[in-house]
């Protein structure tokens, strides 16, 4: 199974799942924003008041946490 493969609500409950620890709230709220609505770095950045140098690192530590708990 991929990540392709995963339904919207699948994924939800991975990354409510999978994403915790320090700013879980809003790292999985960058997350689904990236995800389901395609925001780009940027626009992240302006939405939750941090650098795109930042935001770039938290969306990539989050898919990396999140893909080794998908399936296949």
């Amino acid at each position: 199974m991929s990540l392709i493969d995963l339904g919207r609500t699948e994924l939800e409950l991975l990354i409510d799942e999978w994403i915790i620890g320090y700013d879980a709230e809003t790292r999985r709220q960058m997350l689904k924003a990236r995800l389901f609505d395609g925001l780009t770095f940027e626009k992240l950045a302006e939405k939750f008041d941090k650098s795109p140098r930042h935001t770039r690192k938290i969306i990539h530590e989050c898919e990396e946490t999140l893909f080794k708990h998908i399936p296949g």
